[in-house]
């Protein structure tokens, strides 16, 4: 098996799906519970630091690296010709187009709103930020958890049809 550029940007596109789809999963089946389970301040200011941290060089690796060499790998097939793994690889592209478009009408509104709330502590309504926010947030997390895990199968089928060409 040879390594080239085309298989370097397939790898490297799956690794970083993975790792989004990895990353929803875990708060659709262990973050958002484990929040849900606690008292509406706690879980304001939870979700308020959870939404801190996570906007860092690393997520945003992995959450723009995705696209971009999902992208470039699907360029470098058609400029190869083409191929039994570029239908794949333009699935996985358009699923995955379609989980930031949910993360951009969806989540960042709904987290701007959330950290605009201020100090948990401190509101008269912690209950009514938690209702206007948790629901909502979840349904949507789900179909971006759903829309990355099968942009990501979508992928790990373009290496298996890659690998045996």
């Amino acid at each position: 098996m040879t390594v080239d550029a085309h298989g370097i940007a397939l790898v490297v596109a799956t690794l970083c799906t993975g790792l989004v789809a990895g990353l929803f999963w875990t708060f659709a089946h262990a973050v958002m519970p484990g929040l849900g389970r606690s008292t509406d301040t706690v879980f304001v200011a939870g979700f308020q630091a959870i939404d801190r941290a996570i906007s860092n060089p690393w997520q945003a690796l992995g959450f723009l690296g995705a696209p971009l060499a999902t992208a470039l790998t699907a360029g470098l097939r058609l400029r190869a010709g083409g191929g039994p793994e570029l239908g794949w690889t333009l699935a996985a592209l358009g699923l995955y187009g379609a989980m930031v478009a949910v993360t951009f009408r969806v989540h960042l509104p709904l987290n701007r709103r959330i950290q605009a709330a201020g100090d948990p502590a401190q509101l008269a309504d912690v209950a009514g930020v938690r209702r206007a926010f948790e629901q909502r947030w979840i349904r949507w997390n789900v179909v971006r958890a759903a829309l990355s895990t099968a942009a990501f199968g979508c992928l790990v089928w373009s290496l298996v049809l890659h690998g045996s060409a």
